[in-house]
């Protein structure tokens, strides 16, 4: 007897992965039908269950259980109509209740109205209505739904859940709620284990202290760290950041952009531009490179200044600009160059270093350092300094190739309604000017050395010299002064270098930059399969950086990765570290 009943139940397996393989529905499974009932007239050809004080009504069928109140089963259609107090348990970690369930045992589809309630160890889902495919294991709600995780709360209009990924997709109006920031967006992805959103459409991230926007991004709500692209921006103590990619990371009070930036100065009427930048809200810095350059505002005239790289350090008050290498600057009627340049707005210094030129109108002015001085109460430029080997050159404009020069040890100029109007030049003084009458007729060459030397300018040219302390000079006429006379020891015309407009700070290696291709711009930033997206953050963020970051980045990546006990956190690190 033994032996028959193994025999029958092994028999009863194989029946039954039979079916399974040649894809024959099962049927719903009865467990408690307590009482039973059927009304021919309302439900033709369905048996009626209903609870007794015993316990609910029960069914079973392929892994899920379900409970309710009364239940009008149709078994040739396989489906069933439960209602009251409807509760779905699925293996171990999905339950559903709801009052009222419709489910078809051949399709295993059920669809669930009022009060549904979908939750699992991660999240809990809360709706009206909500379709549940479990060939697919996928849900489907379109009547608003709320999802609260053990952190923050989400709703939507219209959703989609994939339950073998733990994934949500959100289409329509979504919002997190969480106490430290919200988000808005039109689309969204959310995975319930990693807390990870991808977002789709119009966003909007705004935490205590920063707003994010962005068309389509990346956001790790528990760290509070993203990447944003189409038309991203981040709004970040007094300063607006806009590029074509952009990455944040709340913690570390770091955020960088990449292509196409743009860093907005609302306190200080500045605006940083480039293609790679950093944010550094503790030590309240910023760093640009490839192509930046730095715009400020001076007396209703925007002054430009470039370099190969820009730092701005300092609060509002003791804001602070560095440009390093290859720096120009150019204003409507200024411009230079340099190796170096220092400017503090605290005490309206602008410091020029290393083989300094500057053209104020027609005048070019060299020397070993040029500083401007601003007064820091109108922020209007007030006076100038040209210290050690001062040089004025300016092309003399009636005659060919002849030019008027001043040099001395010191030059020290003053401003008038942001124009030169007075200079003097102190030691060792030198000039060769050339003379003409008031009807432009050549009077001569004059060429005299003495201790300082005044200038007045009007319109920066030269309308008056005067000369100070014995001084010893000839007017030459144009026969009897050679050639190679007409030019003071240490002239150098750099007139090829000067800037005529704001586009000529640049060069061509600025004008020819490859820019990295930003990921996501074109194609889902959400793999569907999740990887590693801090991982592709690294990775994205590493292209842009300029070559010596890039390869101080890569070589510790390099040394990280043969550590087996390297953090994976460390690791992560790597794309907000400084120089």
């Amino acid at each position: 007897m033994k032996k028959l009943f193994v025999l029958l139940f092994l028999a009863q397996i194989a029946f039954s992965q039979n079916k399974k393989a040649t894809g024959e529905k099962t049927i719903i499974k009865i467990v408690y039908g307590g009482n039973l009932n059927v009304n021919e007239e309302k439900f033709p050809g369905a048996k009626i269950f209903s609870k007794t004080e015993t316990g609910q009504v029960r069914f079973e069928h392929e892994g899920m259980d379900m409970w309710c109140d009364r239940a009008v089963l149709f078994q040739d259609r396989n489906w069933v109509k439960a209602y009251g107090n409807v509760f779905i348990q699925q293996g171990d970690s999905l339950e559903m209740s709801s009052e009222y369930i419709e489910y078809d045992g051949n399709e295993k589809l059920a669809v669930s109205k009022r009060s549904v309630r979908l939750q699992n160890p991660d999240m809990t889902l809360t709706t009206d209505t909500l379709y549940f495919d479990r060939n697919k294991q996928e849900a489907y709600f379109n009547t608003k739904g709320i999802v609260k995780d053990s952190a923050s709360t989400l709703t939507s209009i219209e959703g989609r859940y994939f339950m073998q990924k733990n994934k949500y997709q959100f289409l329509k109006d979504v919002q997190i709620d969480n106490p430290e920031y919200t988000v808005n967006s039109s689309q969204l992805d959310y995975y319930t284990d990693s807390k990870h959103a991808y977002m789709y459409g119009p966003s909007t991230i705004k935490g205590k202290e920063y707003t994010i926007f962005c068309k389509r991004g990346f956001y790790n709500t528990l760290a509070e760290r993203g990447y944003f692209v189409k038309e991203s921006r981040i709004d970040y103590d007094n300063r607006i950041i806009n590029g074509d990619s952009l990455y944040f990371e709340k913690n570390t009070n770091f955020a960088s952009a990449t292509n196409n930036i743009k860093i907005t100065d609302t306190i200080n009427n500045m605006i940083l531009k480039g293609h790679y930048g950093e944010v550094y809200k503790a030590k309240d810095s910023a760093f640009i490179t490839k192509r930046a350059v730095a715009i400020s505002l001076v007396e209703q005239d925007s002054m430009y200044i470039h370099g190969d790289r820009l730092v701005v350090t300092g609060p509002e008050q003791n804001r602070v600009i560095r440009a390093y290498d290859n720096v120009k600057f150019f204003k409507t009627d200024m411009s230079g160059k340099c190796d170096s340049l220092f400017a503090d707005n605290k005490s309206g210094v602008t410091k020029l270093l290393r083989r300094p030129v500057m053209w104020n109108g027609d005048s070019q002015m060299t020397g070993d350092t040029i500083f401007l001085i601003s007064n820091v109460k109108t922020e209007k430029l007030d006076s100038l300094k040209v210290i050690n080997n001062a040089f004025i050159v300016q092309k003399d404009t009636l005659g060919e190739n002849n030019y008027n020069q001043v040099k001395g040890q010191n030059l020290y100029g003053k401003f008038k309604d942001n124009k030169l109007y007075e200079v003097d030049v102190i030691k060792n003084t030198e000039v060769v000017y050339f003379m003409y009458n008031d009807s432009n007729e050549f009077i001569g060459i004059n060429k005299t050395i003495c201790s300082a030397i005044n200038l007045t300018l009007n319109n920066n040219q030269i309308e008056d010299i005067t000369f100070f302390t014995r001084p010893d000079g000839v007017i030459y006429p144009d026969a009897d002064l050679p050639k190679n006379a007409r030019k003071l020891r240490g002239f150098i015309w750099r007139g090829n270098e000067r800037m005529y407009s704001k586009d000529d700070i640049f060069d061509e290696d600025d004008n020819n930059l490859v820019l990295p291709v930003i990921r996501g711009l074109d194609n889902p930033i959400d793999p569907q399969e999740e990887q590693d997206p801090d991982e592709e953050i690294f990775k994205s963020t590493i292209k842009a950086l300029p070559n010596d970051k890039k390869k101080k980045l890569a070589e510790k990546k390099k040394k990280m990765a043969a550590q087996p006990t390297a953090s994976k956190k460390k690791k992560k690190n790597l794309v907000k570290e400084e120089e």
